[in-house]
């Protein structure tokens, strides 16, 4: 019998892949990473769930306290990031170094096993002449999650198995329900794990970051307004600026140094290009010349014609074949050929 360890969030997706594995005959074993307290699907309500679907299916739970980890890889990453003005995005951190990493260590060291699944909505396929394992979207684009999985090795890849990848949600609700898992009707979770135990980004950071009285300046270096600190703000805002204007006014950059939030019209926020680093090539071997495919700048964007032009040091430049709005450094630009993963990276901030 096969043995896989699936990841449990104790979210609806995870219960389904572990059950839809259960029920095919693998040897499942369930393990939750604790990454901290509170609510939300990562922290100790979801443990209580996982554990009562691990009781349903008769199947071993493990428990894995990585809240160090997460402090230092996601916490200590967000603070440090707002602080220095730009907009990080942990997720795609978060699956690399927090959940996908650390579940395979733990599974081949602890649980003598090579394989893991999760309840991400991806494909994963191998491509016997290239050699390599590569990264597509699941079948349901409405919940597609490769653009948060582009940082993940071929190693983890290798050892990954994405149950949902081809399902639509509503099936997995349909095969959660029929199951009879307790997870079937539970709501879903429609925040960062973060952003869900302090209600919101802002009452996160401000945990941590005290107030910072500074000035929002057009780019004439005009004083519009006052900000409590720049890492309340992110590029591309509109709302929330408390600053009257005769026409709409966007956050267009953060100059922390400065203490600065400035702000423009919406022509000033528009990009024809920008860099990105920490490249990671998924489902090609790093390419030596330019290349055309689709990104994604941001989770829910639209995918856009593209040049990527690689440079040195794992970084690229994106050239737009039309300028691109609110280009957001901390965030991850992704890059497709059709349904394929290419590759991905950090965006950087502008010089």
């Amino acid at each position: 019998m096969q043995k896989v360890v699936v990841g449990l969030s104790g979210g609806v997706d995870s219960s389904t892949a572990a059950a839809i594995l259960h029920h095919q005959g693998y040897e499942v074993i369930g393990l939750t990473l604790w990454l901290m307290k509170g609510k939300g699907q990562c922290c100790s309500e979801g443990m209580i769930d996982a554990a009562h679907i691990c009781e349903q299916l008769g199947i071993r739970h493990e428990v894995v306290d990585i809240r160090d980890v997460f402090q230092t890889n996601i916490v200590d990453y967000l603070v440090n990031g707002y602080s220095a003005g730009i907009t990080p995005l942990p997720c795609s951190q978060c699956n690399k170094t927090v959940k996908f990493g650390p579940m395979v260590k733990y599974a081949r060291e602890q649980l003598q096993c090579d394989r893991i699944a999760t309840g991400h909505y991806a494909q994963i396929n191998y491509d016997p002449v290239t050699g390599r394992y590569q990264l597509f979207r699941a079948a349901d684009r409405n919940k597609d999650q490769s653009y948060f999985l582009y940082d993940l090795s071929q190693e983890l890849l290798a050892a990954t198995v994405f149950p949902l990848g081809e399902l639509q949600k509503t099936d997995t609700r349909r095969i959660a329900g029929e199951y009879g898992l307790t997870t079937a009707d539970k709501p879903e979770s429609q925040d960062l794990c973060l952003v869900e135990s302090n209600g919101s980004m802002r009452s996160f950071l401000d945990k941590y970051l005290a107030p910072k009285p500074g000035d929002i300046v057009d780019t004439n270096g005009k004083v519009l307004g006052q900000h409590q600190g720049v890492h309340h703000y992110t590029i591309g805002q509109r709302k929330g600026l408390g600053i009257a204007a005769p026409e709409p006014l966007y956050v267009i950059s953060l100059d922390a140094v400065n203490n600065k939030v400035i702000v423009g019209d919406r022509t000033q926020i528009t990009q024809p290009e920008c860099t990105v680093s920490r490249v990671n090539w998924v489902s090609i071997a790093p390419p030596s010349t330019p290349i055309r495919a689709q990104v994604q700048v941001r989770y829910r964007s639209t995918p856009t014609p593209v040049t990527v032009i690689p440079l040195e040091n794992s970084r690229v430049r994106l050239v737009f074949d039309q300028p691109q709005f609110s280009i957001t450094p901390g965030q991850a630009a992704v890059w497709y050929d059709n349904d394929q993963v290419l590759g991905g990276g950090i965006i950087e901030q502008f010089t």
